[in-house]
């Protein structure tokens, strides 16, 4: 999948999840675990679906969103454009996976 072919409400609902796996919560923990798992699953960790009962209710709509777009996209994130991000959210919550 290009970037181009990405749908707004799917590119607004990964925005959503890129800012607040960016923040302290638990609730940018889940969201971080549920990116990280697209991103890299082998390195950063499986995401365990009852992690979602801890969400809250908007932020689990969009990871039905991302989870979907993940799934029609067929590649990795990076492929999308987001690559920065998500190496900025394995900065934050997966350390000593990042190689100076």
């Amino acid at each position: 999948m290009r970037p181009e072919q990405m749908l707004e409400p799917e590119k607004a609902a990964l925005e959503r999840l890129l800012k607040i796996a960016q923040g302290d919560t638990g609730q940018s923990r889940r969201v971080a675990d549920f990116l990280l798992a697209w991103w890299n699953p082998a390195n950063c960790g499986k995401y365990d679906i009852c992690t979602g009962w801890a969400l809250d209710e908007d932020i689990m709509e969009d990871v039905c969103v991302v989870f979907r777009l993940a799934s029609r996209a067929n590649s990795y994130p990076d492929t999308l454009g987001y690559g920065p991000q998500f190496e900025a959210v394995v900065r934050e919550w997966r350390p000593e996976l990042v190689k100076e």
